[in-house]
């Protein structure tokens, strides 16, 4: 049962990294923007099992945690403030 909510929660972050960059809220590219969501899924998975901090289902934690992720990290901007430097 362990192990169907891990991969539940890959799949999940998986798809809402997809559907955020489709609908245009990211442009962080597709494979960047699903390494983003399960590296936010993973954090937040781990933080269930080792301390039981969560934010109700494993499906719900993953579906906010990919989410926050994906707006917060702002990787468009950093690749263009990397891309302005080396034009000076």
């Amino acid at each position: 049962m362990i192990l169907f909510s891990f991969f539940g929660s890959l799949m999940l972050a998986g798809i809402v990294a997809f559907l955020f960059e489709k609908w245009g809220w990211t442009h962080n590219g597709i494979i960047p923007s699903v390494l983003i969501a399960f590296g936010a899924v993973l954090v937040l998975y781990f933080l269930r099992a080792l301390f039981g901090f969560s934010l109700g289902s494993p499906g719900v934690t993953a579906i906010l945690g990919s989410a926050a992720a994906l707006i917060l990290i702002p990787t468009e901007y950093a690749n263009r403030k990397r891309q302005g430097r080396k034009r000076r």
